[in-house]
């Protein structure tokens, strides 16, 4: 059985911004394995072009992501919720293996269990090369 992960849906709008930041949080710890548990054990993604399916496959695929994006930064925004599904609008910046920056945009669209679990992320995401200079995280 799954632990509860708070908050649990229905989402109010106070609610859904908790969960967006403790995703933010999350996410910039770049710590795979606290992040895959505020997912079920078969949760499915689309990241871009590649999907991933499972704690397991998060795991390996947000390890593989963080050892080719240096210094990374992430900020959510929160666009709009309804009971059990939040979207958010983000933004991230890393330097690649080359020392070369970029600032990635994007949006994904959540939906949540029961528990509060993450069971759906589908995320669209563009990447910008930017100047160091132009680092605004």
């Amino acid at each position: 059985m799954e632990t509860k992960k708070l908050p649990v849906p229905p989402f109010t709008e106070e609610t859904a911004r908790q969960k967006i930041q403790m995703a933010e949080d999350a996410w910039n710890s770049q710590d795979p394995e606290r992040v895959s548990m505020a997912y079920t054990v078969d949760s499915e993604w689309r990241n871009r072009s590649q999907f991933v399916n499972g704690r397991e496959e998060i795991r390996s695929f947000l390890t593989e992501k963080w050892k080719k994006e240096k210094n990374y930064k992430l900020r959510k925004e929160y666009w709009a919720h309804t009971d059990n599904r939040i979207a958010v609008r983000f933004e991230y910046e890393y330097q690649n293996e080359a020392g070369e920056w970029f600032r990635a945009y994007g949006n994904e669209n959540w939906e949540f269990d029961a528990n509060g679990l993450m069971k759906r992320r589908y995320a669209s995401i563009n990447d910008l090369p930017i100047q160091a200079s132009e680092r605004k995280l």
